[in-house]
């Protein structure tokens, strides 16, 4: 079953897109992460084009992990949030590790999220399977997604078993499936 995006628009979810995960020789490098981030901006555009709602995650923990006084906790540029997006900190991987995000998640009606962005093995995949336990409905966009350096030789591999995992979680789809079908989400 299909429901048009103008009924109820899904909330896109950009997660952790953070100059850490882009910076060459940083603990966190992600491998892909210029492919991802092209993908995110271009659903960031049809999403704000449209006035959809539009959230940001970034990711804060204790200085040995991600220090939030560093600059390098820092948005991507071209993926800053803009006035009247919501953002939320989260210190631990999954994004309802933030009170305030239990709490506006809570508070929404019919939750529907697209998630995309950086730390797919942390961020994404934490909060795709604590949503799923509180009945919430989140669609990972397989190609709009990135995760750090695995410590095997096939980061493909690796990528693609972390996505198939989340598939018992959340529905998968392509950025250029969402965006054909301007943003029509399978529920």
């Amino acid at each position: 079953m299909l429901v048009s995006i103008t009924d109820d628009p899904p909330i896109l979810v950009c997660a952790d897109l953070q100059v850490e995960y882009l910076t060459p020789g940083r603990r966190h490098v992600i491998l892909d992460g210029e492919v991802a981030t092209a993908r995110c901006l271009e659903l960031l555009t049809l999403w704000r084009d449209n006035l959809w709602p539009v959230m940001h995650l970034k990711r804060i923990a204790q200085a040995a992990w991600f220090n939030p006084a560093s600059r390098l906790t820092d948005w991507v540029a071209e993926a800053k949030p803009r006035p009247g997006e919501m953002t939320f900190e989260h210190p631990l991987p999954s994004a309802y590790s933030s009170s305030r995000f239990v709490d506006y998640m809570s508070n929404i009606r019919n939750v529907r999220c697209v998630l995309a962005g950086f730390s797919l093995d942390e961020t994404i995949l934490a909060t795709a399977v604590d949503g799923f336990h509180r009945s919430h409905r989140y669609q990972v966009v397989a190609d709009a997604v990135a995760c750090r350096q695995p410590g095997t030789s096939d980061a493909a591999a690796y990528k693609h078993a972390v996505v198939n995992m989340i598939g018992n979680f959340a529905t998968i789809q392509s950025s250029v499936e969402l965006i054909r079908t301007s943003g029509a989400i399978a529920v």
